[in-house]
């Protein structure tokens, strides 16, 4: 049986990081694993050190438990009334930027706008959207929660089906209502 492609997608924050596993198997993307990494907890913020370390262990946890073959991240943005959040956020992409390349896993970026325009059809869609997305895709009982993993694994998706590893992508099951399992085959 050949080793399954693991995709991990992570919703980065300085506090609180978001993170999906999927796996990609012959009935689409399933997940494997979805939580959350929390920087120091009860340190001072002020402290940057400890905050990045603990992305770090938990992120390097992850990529060793699961070993995935990609890491999708969301890309910056930078607002020009809040210039500190982009330089805030790059401290945690910096930490899982890092943590992929020592394992020689590649990491891909993607603009919020196209992770949701990908997995919804609308490139400026709320978090209840965005669950239930996901939620529809994955064939998931419930929205996945908090909004952290259900970011993380629309920006997984997002890459699935950016890179063709399901054919007719998340553009067609979502414009046009195909249900997902029968574009990739599997018939209920």
């Amino acid at each position: 049986m050949p080793t399954p492609r693991l995709i991990l997608g992570l919703d980065p924050g300085l506090e609180t990081t978001g993170y999906g596993v999927l796996d990609l198997t012959p009935a689409g993307p399933r997940v494997a694993e979805a939580g959350v990494v929390r920087s120091a907890v009860g340190r001072d913020p002020a402290d940057m050190g400890d905050r990045v370390k603990s992305l770090y262990d938990g992120v390097c946890e992850i990529l060793d438990q699961w070993r995935p073959t990609a890491v999708a991240v969301e890309q910056l943005y930078a607002h020009v009334e809040h210039p500190r959040t982009a330089i805030l956020m790059a401290h945690a992409r910096g930490v899982y930027f890092l943590a992929a390349a020592q394992r020689g896993i590649p990491v891909f970026s993607y603009p919020a706008t196209t992770v949701k325009k990908t997995v919804t059809g609308h490139g400026r869609a709320g978090k209840e959207q965005m669950q239930h997305a996901v939620m529809r895709e994955l064939g998931l009982d419930k929205p996945p929660e908090p909004h952290d993993v259900a970011d993380a694994l629309a920006i997984a998706l997002c890459h699935v089906f950016s890179s063709g590893h399901v054919a007719g992508g998340a553009r067609s099951a979502t414009f046009t209502g195909v249900n997902l399992k029968a574009l990739i085959g599997e018939d209920d």
